[in-house]
C-alpha cells in the first residue's frame, strides 16, 4: 500500500498536492441513473408496502428504514416473523417468530443510483454481466428477468426471495413454498398480487409508458420502480466534504481538516475507500469478529461467512468484503459487514489495530436483541480454534500508529460526510400504501 505522509496535516489542500491527486471530483446530479419521477413515487409505496413479503408482515422499508438512515440500527437485522423497528424490533413469539437472524448488516443505500455502481451486496453476488444474457450476473443466474434498468433494480428483487428476510417458510405461504422450488418462481405471485389491487394497477399504467393495462405488470416494473426509488431517494453529496471539493476551503473545520489529511495520507483509509463514492467497490479481508448464524454454503459444517469466498469458490476471495461507501456513515451505524462495531470510533481503531481489536473484542460491542432461542449459537463460531485460525490468516490490513487525538480527529473528518439533507429526504415514509397494511 502506498502512503502519504504530511509534516503538517492541519494545512490546506492547496499545500497538499499529493492529497490533491487523490481527492475526488465533487458529486453532480448527472452522476446518477436518470428516474422518472412518477416510478419512483411508485417505487415508494412499494418499498414501504408489506404486501412483497410471504406472510404480508415486513417490507423492504422495515430494515432499510427512513428513521435510521435507510439501515435498521441493528448488527444483525431480524427479519421475517421479527415486530416493530429498528433497535426494539423483537423476534416474534410462538410458531411464527424468527428462526435466525439476517446474517449480515443491513447495508445503507446512499448513492447505489450513481452510475459507477457495478456490484452489490456485501459478497458482491450481483454484478453488472453479460454472463447470462439478462445484463447481470446474480443468483437468479438465467432466470434473472430481462428488461431492468439498471443493478438497483434487479437488486430490489432479491430480499423477496430469501426466507429469514421476506419470503417466509414453505409451510405459512406460497411464496415460501415458490422460492423453494425455484428462486424465480415467486416473482409472477408477487407480480399479481400488486397488479391486482386496483390502486397499483392504475399507477403502473400511469408510469410506465409501454404499460397499457394492469394485467401487463410484471416483476421487471416492480422492480424497476423500487429501484427508482432507491436511485433518487438516497442521493447524497451535500456535506461539508462535498462543500470543501466544490472549492469552500472553509467547509472544514480545523479537526475535520486534520481527520482529511489522515484520511488521504497517514492512517490510509483512502487505498481502499476511493473515488467519488469513497470505495472502490472492491473486497478487502479485515480480521471482523465472527458471529451470527453465518452465511453458510450447503456443505460448510459452521456457522462462518467466508464473504466473496462463498460467490466465487476462489481461497483467494476468503473472508473478503466489499468496501462500503461512506457518505452519511455516521448515520448508518452498526459498522462492518455484520455490524460487529456499534461506533465509529470502534471500527476505525479495528483497521488500525484488526489483530488486537479482534483480541480484545467481545460481544457487548455489537448491538443485538436477545433472542433466548439463538443465545447459544449466537457465538458459537468464537469457540472454533481451528476456524479462528484460518480467518486470521486472512487479512488485507496492516497496523497504523495514530494517537487518540488522531483518531478522534479522523472520526471527526467521518462525520463531516453527513449530507445536510441527510434526513430530509424527498419522498420520505409513506404514512399509508394501497395494500392497507400497516407501514412500519
Amino acid at each position: 500500500m502506498i502512503k502519504h505522509v504530511f509534516p503538517a496535516l492541519g494545512l490546506c489542500l492547496a499545500a497538499l498536492p499529493s492529497m490533491a491527486a487523490d481527492l475526488p471530483p465533487p458529486m453532480v446530479a448527472e452522476d446518477f441513473v436518470a428516474v422518472e419521477p412518477g416510478q419512483a413515487k411508485l417505487g415508494q409505496l412499494l418499498f414501504y408496502d408489506k404486501l412483497l413479503s410471504g406472510n404480508r408482515n415486513i417490507s423492504c422499508g422495515t430494515c432499510h428504514h427512513h428513521d435510521h438512515g435507510g439501515s435498521d440500527g441493528l448488527s444483525l437485522g431480524i427479519g421475517e416473523g421479527g415486530a416493530g423497528l429498528g433497535p426494539e424490533r423483537t423476534p416474534g413469539s410462538g410458531d411464527t417468530r424468527i428462526v435466525k437472524r439476517i446474517p449480515r448488516n443491513a447495508p445503507a443505500l446512499w448513492n447505489l443510483g450513481h452510475r459507477s455502481v457495478s456490484v452489490l451486496f456485501h459478497d458482491g453476488r450481483l454484478s453488472v454481466s453479460e454472463l447470462f444474457g439478462n445484463g447481470f450476473d446474480s443468483p437468479a443466474e438465467e432466470w434473472l428477468p430481462e428488461g431492468l434498468d439498471h443493478i438497483l433494480a434487479a437488486q430490489a428483487l432479491f430480499p423477496l426471495t430469501s426466507l429469514a428476510e421476506m419470503a417466509g417458510t414453505p409451510e405459512e405461504n406460497e411464496i415460501g413454498g415458490a422460492v423453494n422450488d425455484r428462486i424465480d418462481a415467486a416473482w409472477p405471485i408477487l407480480a399479481k398480487r400488486v397488479r391486482t389491487n386496483p390502486a397499483y394497477g392504475e399507477m403502473f399504467v400511469a408510469a410506465f409508458d409501454h404499460v397499457e393495462t394492469p394485467q401487463e405488470v410484471t416483476i421487471v416494473e416492480i422492480g424497476n420502480a423500487i429501484g427508482a426509488f432507491i436511485a433518487s431517494e438516497w442521493q447524497s453529496f451535500d456535506s461539508p466534504f462535498d462543500r470543501y471539493l466544490a472549492g469552500d476551503q472553509g467547509a472544514l473545520g480545523p479537526a475535520e481538516t486534520r481527520g482529511l489529511g489522515l484520511f488521504y495520507g497517514k492512517a490510509d483509509c483512502a487505498s481502499c475507500h476511493s473515488g467519488p463514492l469513497l470505495s472502490d467497490q472492491r473486497f478487502h479481508a479485515l480480521g471482523l469478529p465472527q458471529f451470527g448464524p453465518g452465511r453458510t454454503r450447503r456443505f460448510d459444517p459452521m456457522p462462518r461467512d467466508l464473504g466473496r469466498m462463498g460467490e466465487s469458490d476462489d481461497l483467494a476471495d476468503a473472508y473478503r468484503f466489499r468496501t462500503p461507501a461512506l457518505r452519511n456513515v455516521a448515520l448508518t451505524g452498526p459498522y462492518g459487514h455484520n455490524g460487529a462495531y456499534a461506533t465509529l470510533e470502534g471500527i476505525v481503531r479495528h483497521h488500525l489495530d484488526p489483530a488486537g481489536s479482534l483480541a480484545a473484542w467481545s460481544p457487548d460491542a455489537a448491538k443485538l436483541p436477545f433472542v433466548p432461542w439463538l443465545e447459544a449459537a449466537d457465538f458459537a463460531i468464537g469457540e472454533d480454534r481451528l476456524e479462528a485460525a484460518r480467518h486470521a490468516r486472512h487479512l488485507d490490513i496492516a497496523p497504523v500508529a495514530l494517537t487518540d487525538a488522531e483518531i478522534a480527529d479522523l472520526v471527526a473528518f467521518l462525520h463531516a460526510l453527513t449530507g445536510a439533507s441527510a434526513e430530509a429526504r424527498p419522498l420520505g415514509r409513506p404514512d399509508a400504501v394501497p395494500s392497507g397494511l400497516p407501514v412500519d
